[in-house]
C-alpha cells in the first residue's frame, strides 16, 4: 500500500520541480532581455503561464529566480551528499568529495548569468552572501552528524568555514576564467592549495 502512495508523491514532486525550473528559466531570460530592475514579478508569472499566486507557491521573490540557478540545487543536496561520506577521512577531505560530487549543480550557463546579475546589484550580492553563511551552517551540522563527539564541534565548525571558503574561491576562479576548465578542476586546485598551506 505504501508503495502505491509513493508513486503519485514522486510524480507530484517531479511536476513541481519541472514547473519551478520553467519559472526560473523564463525569469532569467526576462532579466537578461529587459534588466533585473525593470522586470516585474507579474511579468515573470505571465510569461510562465501561471498566476501571481501560483508564483508565490514556488518562489518568494524575484531574487529567488536568480538563486534557483545559483544555489537552488546545491543547497538542498549538500547535507545528504555529505552524509554519504566515510567518517574515516578528514572533514575537509569529505567536504572536498562532496563539492566535487555537486559541482554540476553550479556548472551551467544559466548559473554563470545568474551569478553575474547577483554580483551587479548590492542587495542581491548581500543575499548571496547570506546564503553562503547558511550553507556553511548546513555543512557544519552535517559534520556534527558524521562525527557526533561533542568535543570536536569547535574544530568541525572551523573545518566547515574553511571548506566553504575554499569552494567559494574555486567558484570565483572558475567564473573569472569564464569556465575555461570544469568546476571540478578549480575545486581540486583550491583544496590542494588549502592542503599545502595546512602542512606548512
Amino acid at each position: 500500500m505504501a508503495k502505491i502512495e509513493k508513486i503519485p508523491n514522486d510524480l507530484r514532486e517531479r511536476k513541481r520541480q519541472l514547473t519551478l525550473d520553467r519559472i526560473a528559466e523564463i525569469g532569467l531570460k526576462l532579466f537578461v532581455e529587459n534588466g533585473y530592475e525593470t522586470t516585474t514579478l507579474d511579468a515573470i508569472a505571465a510569461a510562465s503561464g501561471i498566476s501571481r499566486r501560483t508564483f508565490f507557491y514556488y518562489l518568494k521573490s524575484k531574487e529567488d529566480v536568480l538563486l534557483a540557478h545559483d544555489s537552488g540545487k546545491f543547497a538542498p543536496a549538500l547535507r545528504p551528499t555529505f552524509l554519504k561520506q566515510s567518517p574515516k577521512q578528514s572533514p575537509i577531505a569529505a567536504a572536498r568529495k562532496t563539492f566535487l560530487a555537486l559541482a554540476s549543480t553550479y556548472e551551467t550557463k544559466e548559473s554563470i548569468v545568474a551569478d553575474q546579475i547577483l554580483r551587479s546589484i548590492e542587495t542581491l550580492r548581500l543575499r548571496k552572501e547570506a546564503l553562503l553563511v547558511q550553507a556553511e551552517e548546513v555543512l557544519a551540522n552535517a559534520m556534527y552528524e558524521l562525527w557526533p563527539d561533542q568535543t570536536r564541534r569547535p574544530t568541525l565548525r572551523m573545518d566547515a568555514m574553511m571548506a566553504m571558503g575554499t569552494l567559494r574561491i574555486a567558484r570565483e576562479n572558475w567564473l573569472r576564467e569564464d569556465a575555461a576548465h570544469p568546476l571540478t578542476h578549480y575545486i581540486d586546485e583550491a583544496f590542494d592549495l588549502l592542503d599545502h598551506k595546512s602542512k606548512r
